[in-house]
């Protein structure tokens, strides 16, 4: 493990893999860089042709976690991290994290290619807001952090009550309570869902835009929103895959995104 120093003083730690163009993989809700989709295993896919830096969000694993929470924060984080990766990196973003990488690249971190995986924005007609921070923040302050992690995966993620009943049975389940109040940051980067279209429109980085085939709707419709507004994107649907996917599904598309 090593580790950066944020602008406001947060260490933030990260594991190191392989050789070649810097890759930053950028995790969504209660990911960490050990999660399947945006930490180790991902980046050992990446390693022979990248050097692939998978880190630990602010409020998770070895990283530290300043108060105030803030999305300008955590764009710091990344950009400690492009610094450390030699000025310049691609990045790959995967839900909120997805959102925090756009975000970044509206701000003008000197991103070579953007990757992101189904920012959750709110585009569908008839969707209800996303906003359910001071619900998360309620259980979690209450000491309810198994309740917030539920609440999170059933009513704002959409996972069926049989599949959280399965995971919360796991040994896994310990460790995500301890991120729980992490879910709070990721609902700030989202925010309402509204989708900042003039913030996108300004994004000029060579973007590509990976979707679920098997994904709900709304979730498909919001990243070809994105894709739609951004001047230079490209869109790949992963047939097989949901919300979930697996880091071999990513691999070769980022691969190919990444060295062309």
């Amino acid at each position: 493990m090593q580790t950066v120093r944020s602008k406001d003083g947060t260490t933030i730690a990260f594991e190191k893999y392989g050789s070649g163009e810097p890759v930053i993989l950028v995790g969504g809700a209660l990911n960490n860089r050990n999660s399947p989709s945006t930490g180790a295993p991902l980046a050992a896919l990446l390693s022979a042709s990248f050097t692939v830096y998978a880190y630990d969000r602010r409020g998770r694993g070895s990283s530290g976690d300043t108060p105030p929470y803030a999305v300008e924060r955590e764009i710091e984080d990344l950009e400690a991290l492009v610094r450390e990766a030699g000025g310049s990196a691609n990045v790959f973003g995967l839900s909120s994290g997805a959102i925090l990488s756009l975000e970044a690249a509206a701000r003008g971190l000197s991103i070579k290619k953007l990757a992101v995986f189904e920012p959750p924005y709110n585009v569908s007609a008839g969707r209800p807001s996303n906003s359910h921070v001071s619900r998360v923040n309620e259980l979690i302050t209450s000491g309810c952090r198994g309740e917030a992690i539920e609440f999170f995966m059933t009513q704002i993620v959409e996972m069926p009550g049989e599949v959280v009943a399965h995971i919360r049975s796991s040994p896994n389940w310990a460790y995500l309570e301890q991120l729980a109040h992490t879910l709070v940051y990721d609902l700030t980067i989202v925010g309402d869902g509204a989708m900042p279209v003039e913030r996108i429109a300004a994004i000029r980085t060579p973007t590509l835009m990976m979707l679920g085939g098997k994904s709900p709707a709304w979730m498909r419709e919001a990243g070809e929103a994105v894709a739609n507004a951004l001047p230079n994107a490209q869109v790949r649907f992963l047939e097989d895959q949901n919300h979930a996917a697996a880091p071999g599904a990513f691999a070769p598309e980022l691969m190919r995104f990444f060295n062309s």
